[in-house]
Protein backbone atom coordinates (compact mmCIF):
# COMPACT_ATOMS: atom_id res chain seq x y z
CA UNK A 1 0.00 0.00 0.00
CA UNK A 2 2.78 2.34 0.89
CA UNK A 3 4.58 1.46 -2.28
CA UNK A 4 1.45 2.24 -4.36
CA UNK A 5 1.05 5.63 -2.76
CA UNK A 6 4.70 6.42 -3.25
CA UNK A 7 4.39 5.37 -6.85
CA UNK A 8 1.48 7.76 -7.34
CA UNK A 9 3.49 10.61 -5.83
CA UNK A 10 6.51 9.90 -8.00
CA UNK A 11 4.58 9.17 -11.22
CA UNK A 12 4.98 11.93 -13.75
CA UNK A 13 1.89 14.00 -14.36
CA UNK A 14 0.08 12.93 -17.47
CA UNK A 15 0.74 9.16 -17.21
CA UNK A 16 -2.46 7.13 -17.33
CA UNK A 17 -2.84 3.54 -16.10
CA UNK A 18 -5.56 1.01 -16.63
CA UNK A 19 -7.05 1.59 -13.18
CA UNK A 20 -7.46 5.30 -13.92
CA UNK A 21 -9.75 4.68 -16.91
CA UNK A 22 -13.56 4.65 -16.48
CA UNK A 23 -15.49 1.41 -16.75
CA UNK A 24 -16.68 0.42 -20.24
CA UNK A 25 -20.11 -0.45 -18.98
CA UNK A 26 -20.87 1.55 -15.87
CA UNK A 27 -23.66 0.67 -13.51
CA UNK A 28 -27.03 1.49 -15.09
CA UNK A 29 -28.11 2.97 -11.81
CA UNK A 30 -25.31 5.52 -11.80
CA UNK A 31 -25.19 6.16 -15.60
CA UNK A 32 -25.81 9.80 -16.48
CA UNK A 33 -29.12 10.42 -18.23
CA UNK A 34 -28.90 12.23 -21.61
CA UNK A 35 -29.68 15.88 -21.45
CA UNK A 36 -33.21 16.69 -22.41
CA UNK A 37 -33.61 18.39 -25.76
CA UNK A 38 -34.99 21.85 -25.12
CA UNK A 39 -37.32 23.62 -27.49
CA UNK A 40 -35.69 26.16 -29.77
CA UNK A 41 -37.47 29.03 -28.02
CA UNK A 42 -35.84 28.25 -24.64
CA UNK A 43 -32.60 26.76 -25.89
CA UNK A 44 -29.63 28.66 -24.41
CA UNK A 45 -27.55 30.63 -26.86
CA UNK A 46 -23.86 31.21 -26.84
CA UNK A 47 -22.71 34.31 -25.07
CA UNK A 48 -20.82 36.56 -27.48
CA UNK A 49 -17.86 38.57 -26.34
CA UNK A 50 -18.52 42.22 -25.67
CA UNK A 51 -16.43 43.26 -28.70
CA UNK A 52 -18.77 41.51 -31.16
CA UNK A 53 -22.00 41.76 -29.19
CA UNK A 54 -24.48 44.10 -30.99
CA UNK A 55 -25.30 47.21 -29.05
CA UNK A 56 -28.76 48.38 -28.28
CA UNK A 57 -28.60 51.09 -30.96
CA UNK A 58 -27.58 48.60 -33.63
CA UNK A 59 -30.42 46.28 -32.62
CA UNK A 60 -32.83 49.19 -32.93
CA UNK A 61 -31.47 50.12 -36.39
CA UNK A 62 -31.68 46.53 -37.61
CA UNK A 63 -35.22 46.27 -36.35
CA UNK A 64 -36.24 49.52 -38.00
CA UNK A 65 -34.58 48.47 -41.28
CA UNK A 66 -36.40 45.18 -41.22
CA UNK A 67 -39.66 46.97 -40.50
CA UNK A 68 -39.12 49.40 -43.37
CA UNK A 69 -38.39 46.56 -45.76
CA UNK A 70 -41.50 44.76 -44.69
CA UNK A 71 -43.73 47.82 -44.83
CA UNK A 72 -42.36 49.23 -48.14
CA UNK A 73 -44.98 48.99 -50.90
CA UNK A 74 -44.31 46.39 -53.51
CA UNK A 75 -44.76 48.86 -56.37
CA UNK A 76 -41.94 51.14 -55.23
CA UNK A 77 -39.12 48.84 -56.33
CA UNK A 78 -40.98 48.16 -59.56
CA UNK A 79 -41.31 51.86 -60.29
CA UNK A 80 -37.63 52.45 -59.54
CA UNK A 81 -36.62 49.64 -61.90
CA UNK A 82 -38.91 51.08 -64.60
CA UNK A 83 -37.35 54.53 -64.21
CA UNK A 84 -33.87 53.02 -64.44
CA UNK A 85 -34.78 51.15 -67.62
CA UNK A 86 -36.34 54.27 -69.14
CA UNK A 87 -33.38 56.44 -68.18
CA UNK A 88 -30.82 54.08 -69.70
CA UNK A 89 -31.48 54.98 -73.38
CA UNK A 90 -31.66 58.67 -72.48
CA UNK A 91 -28.29 58.57 -70.73
CA UNK A 92 -26.82 56.61 -73.64
CA UNK A 93 -28.17 59.13 -76.16
CA UNK A 94 -26.71 62.05 -74.20
CA UNK A 95 -23.35 60.29 -73.89
CA UNK A 96 -23.20 59.49 -77.61
CA UNK A 97 -24.17 63.00 -78.67
CA UNK A 98 -21.96 64.85 -76.18
CA UNK A 99 -19.35 65.76 -78.81
CA UNK A 100 -22.00 67.14 -81.17
CA UNK A 101 -23.58 69.18 -78.38
CA UNK A 102 -20.17 70.63 -77.48
CA UNK A 103 -19.55 71.56 -81.13
CA UNK A 104 -22.93 73.30 -81.39
CA UNK A 105 -22.34 75.15 -78.13
CA UNK A 106 -18.91 76.31 -79.32
CA UNK A 107 -20.43 77.41 -82.63
CA UNK A 108 -22.90 79.59 -80.74
CA UNK A 109 -20.60 80.98 -78.06
CA UNK A 110 -17.26 81.58 -79.81
CA UNK A 111 -18.56 84.05 -82.45
CA UNK A 112 -20.39 86.03 -79.77
CA UNK A 113 -17.25 86.22 -77.65
CA UNK A 114 -15.21 87.42 -80.63
CA UNK A 115 -12.91 84.39 -80.66
CA UNK A 116 -13.82 83.87 -84.34
CA UNK A 117 -15.04 86.51 -86.76
CA UNK A 118 -18.88 86.50 -86.66
CA UNK A 119 -18.95 87.86 -90.22
CA UNK A 120 -17.48 84.65 -91.63
CA UNK A 121 -18.70 82.28 -88.92
CA UNK A 122 -22.03 83.61 -87.62
CA UNK A 123 -23.54 82.09 -84.47
CA UNK A 124 -25.53 78.91 -84.83
CA UNK A 125 -28.79 80.66 -83.99
CA UNK A 126 -28.39 83.03 -86.95
CA UNK A 127 -27.73 80.13 -89.33
CA UNK A 128 -30.79 78.29 -88.03
CA UNK A 129 -32.88 81.45 -88.44
CA UNK A 130 -31.66 81.77 -92.03
CA UNK A 131 -32.57 78.11 -92.65
CA UNK A 132 -36.05 78.68 -91.23
CA UNK A 133 -36.48 81.67 -93.53
CA UNK A 134 -35.40 79.60 -96.55
CA UNK A 135 -37.82 76.89 -95.49
CA UNK A 136 -40.76 79.29 -95.16
CA UNK A 137 -40.08 80.95 -98.50
CA UNK A 138 -39.92 77.54 -100.23
CA UNK A 139 -36.40 77.90 -101.57
CA UNK A 140 -34.88 75.23 -99.33
CA UNK A 141 -37.47 72.51 -100.22
CA UNK A 142 -36.95 73.27 -103.91
CA UNK A 143 -33.17 72.86 -103.76
CA UNK A 144 -33.43 69.86 -101.44
CA UNK A 145 -35.88 68.08 -103.74
CA UNK A 146 -33.63 68.58 -106.77
CA UNK A 147 -30.59 67.21 -104.93
CA UNK A 148 -32.44 64.20 -103.51
CA UNK A 149 -33.85 63.26 -106.92
CA UNK A 150 -30.39 63.24 -108.51
CA UNK A 151 -28.69 61.54 -105.58
CA UNK A 152 -31.25 58.76 -105.16
CA UNK A 153 -31.37 58.10 -108.91
CA UNK A 154 -27.60 57.61 -109.18
CA UNK A 155 -27.45 55.68 -105.90
CA UNK A 156 -30.26 53.31 -106.91
CA UNK A 157 -28.69 52.62 -110.30
CA UNK A 158 -25.36 51.90 -108.61
CA UNK A 159 -26.99 49.30 -106.36
CA UNK A 160 -28.79 47.64 -109.27
CA UNK A 161 -25.64 47.43 -111.41
CA UNK A 162 -22.76 47.05 -108.95
CA UNK A 163 -24.09 44.32 -106.65
CA UNK A 164 -24.77 41.73 -109.41
CA UNK A 165 -21.45 42.54 -111.07
CA UNK A 166 -19.63 42.19 -107.74
CA UNK A 167 -21.31 38.84 -107.05
CA UNK A 168 -20.31 37.64 -110.50
CA UNK A 169 -16.69 38.72 -110.11
CA UNK A 170 -16.39 37.30 -106.61
CA UNK A 171 -17.96 33.92 -107.42
CA UNK A 172 -16.56 33.12 -110.87
CA UNK A 173 -12.79 33.21 -111.16
CA UNK A 174 -12.60 33.55 -114.99
CA UNK A 175 -14.71 36.70 -114.82
CA UNK A 176 -12.52 38.06 -112.02
CA UNK A 177 -9.34 37.36 -113.99
CA UNK A 178 -10.77 39.16 -117.01
CA UNK A 179 -12.13 42.29 -115.30
CA UNK A 180 -9.73 42.83 -112.38
CA UNK A 181 -7.05 44.74 -114.36
CA UNK A 182 -9.66 47.12 -115.78
CA UNK A 183 -11.19 47.65 -112.35
CA UNK A 184 -7.81 48.43 -110.83
CA UNK A 185 -7.28 51.19 -113.41
CA UNK A 186 -10.59 52.96 -112.80
CA UNK A 187 -10.82 52.45 -109.04
CA UNK A 188 -7.71 54.61 -108.58
CA UNK A 189 -9.08 57.42 -110.77
CA UNK A 190 -10.88 60.14 -108.84
CA UNK A 191 -14.51 60.68 -109.78
CA UNK A 192 -14.04 64.44 -109.42
CA UNK A 193 -11.24 64.36 -111.99
CA UNK A 194 -13.61 62.71 -114.48
CA UNK A 195 -16.38 65.29 -114.09
CA UNK A 196 -15.16 67.35 -117.12
CA UNK A 197 -15.23 64.14 -119.16
CA UNK A 198 -18.83 63.47 -118.16
CA UNK A 199 -19.70 67.06 -119.02
CA UNK A 200 -18.06 66.86 -122.46
CA UNK A 201 -19.72 63.56 -123.34
CA UNK A 202 -23.17 64.01 -121.77
CA UNK A 203 -23.44 67.78 -121.74
CA UNK A 204 -24.75 70.02 -118.95
CA UNK A 205 -27.96 68.56 -117.63
CA UNK A 206 -29.53 66.03 -115.31
CA UNK A 207 -28.02 63.07 -117.15
CA UNK A 208 -24.49 64.20 -116.35
CA UNK A 209 -25.19 64.58 -112.65
CA UNK A 210 -26.96 61.22 -112.33
CA UNK A 211 -24.19 59.44 -114.28
CA UNK A 212 -21.56 61.15 -112.14
CA UNK A 213 -23.26 59.95 -108.94
CA UNK A 214 -23.65 56.48 -110.46
CA UNK A 215 -19.94 56.25 -111.21
CA UNK A 216 -18.88 57.46 -107.76
CA UNK A 217 -21.27 55.17 -105.88
CA UNK A 218 -20.51 52.04 -107.89
CA UNK A 219 -16.98 51.54 -106.61
CA UNK A 220 -17.56 51.09 -102.88
CA UNK A 221 -20.52 48.80 -103.57
CA UNK A 222 -18.65 46.77 -106.18
CA UNK A 223 -15.44 46.32 -104.21
CA UNK A 224 -17.20 45.43 -100.96
CA UNK A 225 -19.43 42.94 -102.75
CA UNK A 226 -16.43 41.20 -104.30
CA UNK A 227 -14.68 41.15 -100.93
CA UNK A 228 -17.78 39.80 -99.17
CA UNK A 229 -18.10 36.89 -101.58
CA UNK A 230 -14.41 36.00 -101.53
CA UNK A 231 -14.13 36.08 -97.74
CA UNK A 232 -16.97 33.66 -96.99
CA UNK A 233 -15.82 31.01 -94.52
CA UNK A 234 -14.54 28.04 -96.57
CA UNK A 235 -15.79 25.61 -93.94
CA UNK A 236 -19.36 26.78 -94.56
CA UNK A 237 -19.00 26.13 -98.29
CA UNK A 238 -17.47 22.66 -97.73
CA UNK A 239 -20.22 21.74 -95.25
CA UNK A 240 -22.95 22.87 -97.66
CA UNK A 241 -21.40 20.88 -100.52
CA UNK A 242 -21.11 17.80 -98.33
CA UNK A 243 -24.84 18.09 -97.65
CA UNK A 244 -25.54 17.91 -101.39
CA UNK A 245 -26.28 21.57 -102.21
CA UNK A 246 -25.77 22.48 -105.85
CA UNK A 247 -24.01 25.65 -107.04
CA UNK A 248 -27.21 27.71 -107.26
CA UNK A 249 -28.56 26.64 -103.85
CA UNK A 250 -25.09 27.00 -102.32
CA UNK A 251 -24.83 30.57 -103.56
CA UNK A 252 -28.38 31.40 -102.45
CA UNK A 253 -28.32 29.78 -99.01
CA UNK A 254 -24.70 30.21 -97.91
CA UNK A 255 -22.63 32.69 -99.91
CA UNK A 256 -25.12 35.50 -100.34
CA UNK A 257 -26.31 35.65 -96.67
CA UNK A 258 -22.69 35.54 -95.46
CA UNK A 259 -21.74 38.42 -97.78
CA UNK A 260 -24.68 40.67 -96.85
CA UNK A 261 -22.91 42.57 -94.00
CA UNK A 262 -19.92 43.43 -96.19
CA UNK A 263 -22.19 44.44 -99.07
CA UNK A 264 -24.13 46.80 -96.82
CA UNK A 265 -20.90 48.39 -95.68
CA UNK A 266 -20.27 49.37 -99.29
CA UNK A 267 -23.88 50.54 -99.66
CA UNK A 268 -23.54 52.85 -96.67
CA UNK A 269 -20.30 54.28 -98.03
CA UNK A 270 -21.98 54.82 -101.39
CA UNK A 271 -24.85 56.62 -99.66
CA UNK A 272 -22.39 59.17 -98.29
CA UNK A 273 -20.63 59.49 -101.65
CA UNK A 274 -23.92 60.08 -103.44
CA UNK A 275 -24.41 63.35 -101.55
CA UNK A 276 -20.81 64.52 -101.52
CA UNK A 277 -20.05 64.14 -105.22
CA UNK A 278 -23.46 65.51 -106.20
CA UNK A 279 -22.74 68.76 -104.35
CA UNK A 280 -19.56 69.16 -106.32
CA UNK A 281 -21.42 68.52 -109.59
CA UNK A 282 -24.10 71.05 -108.64
CA UNK A 283 -21.49 73.67 -107.86
CA UNK A 284 -19.95 73.30 -111.32
CA UNK A 285 -23.06 73.49 -113.46
CA UNK A 286 -26.60 73.61 -112.09
CA UNK A 287 -29.48 75.98 -111.49
CA UNK A 288 -30.97 74.15 -108.52
CA UNK A 289 -29.79 71.92 -105.71
CA UNK A 290 -28.08 72.28 -102.37
CA UNK A 291 -24.67 72.63 -103.98
CA UNK A 292 -25.98 75.48 -106.13
CA UNK A 293 -27.58 77.08 -103.05
CA UNK A 294 -24.33 76.98 -101.08
CA UNK A 295 -22.24 78.38 -103.91
CA UNK A 296 -24.78 81.09 -104.73
CA UNK A 297 -25.04 82.15 -101.09
CA UNK A 298 -21.25 82.29 -100.77
CA UNK A 299 -20.83 84.38 -103.93
CA UNK A 300 -23.62 86.75 -102.77
CA UNK A 301 -22.05 86.93 -99.28
CA UNK A 302 -25.19 85.53 -97.64
CA UNK A 303 -23.12 83.61 -95.12
CA UNK A 304 -25.99 82.45 -92.84
CA UNK A 305 -27.77 80.99 -95.89
CA UNK A 306 -24.58 79.17 -96.83
CA UNK A 307 -24.32 77.58 -93.38
CA UNK A 308 -28.03 76.73 -93.49
CA UNK A 309 -27.40 74.72 -96.67
CA UNK A 310 -24.43 72.95 -95.05
CA UNK A 311 -26.52 72.05 -91.98
CA UNK A 312 -29.24 70.68 -94.28
CA UNK A 313 -26.72 68.45 -96.03
CA UNK A 314 -25.45 67.11 -92.71
CA UNK A 315 -28.96 66.31 -91.48
CA UNK A 316 -29.91 64.61 -94.76
CA UNK A 317 -26.71 62.52 -94.69
CA UNK A 318 -27.33 61.47 -91.08
CA UNK A 319 -30.94 60.44 -91.77
CA UNK A 320 -29.89 58.58 -94.91
CA UNK A 321 -27.26 56.64 -92.97
CA UNK A 322 -29.77 55.73 -90.23
CA UNK A 323 -32.18 54.49 -92.88
CA UNK A 324 -29.50 52.27 -94.42
CA UNK A 325 -28.60 50.89 -90.97
CA UNK A 326 -32.23 49.94 -90.43
CA UNK A 327 -32.39 48.19 -93.81
CA UNK A 328 -29.16 46.34 -93.03
CA UNK A 329 -30.59 45.06 -89.74
CA UNK A 330 -33.70 43.93 -91.58
CA UNK A 331 -31.65 41.84 -94.03
CA UNK A 332 -29.20 40.59 -91.38
CA UNK A 333 -31.65 39.27 -88.79
CA UNK A 334 -29.98 35.84 -88.98
CA UNK A 335 -26.79 37.21 -87.43
CA UNK A 336 -26.20 36.62 -83.73
CA UNK A 337 -25.79 39.77 -81.62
Amino acid sequence: MTDARADERTRPEGDVHWYDLPDDDPDPATRDEPAAVLPAAVRPTAVLPAAVRPTEGEDRKAASAGTSRKTAPAGTSRKAATWRRAGGPARRAVRNSAAILLLLAAWEVLPRLGVVDPVFVPPLSESLAAGADLLLTGRLPEHLGASLARSLSGFGLAIVLAIPLGLLIGWYKPVADFLTPLLEVFRNTSAVALLPVFTLILGIGETTKVAFVLYACSWPILLNTVSGVKTVEPLLIKSARSMGLGPVRLFQKVVLPAAVPTIFTGVRLAGAYSILVLLFAEMVGAKAGLGYLILDAQSSFRIPDMYAGIITISVVGLLFNLLLIGVERRFSTWRTT
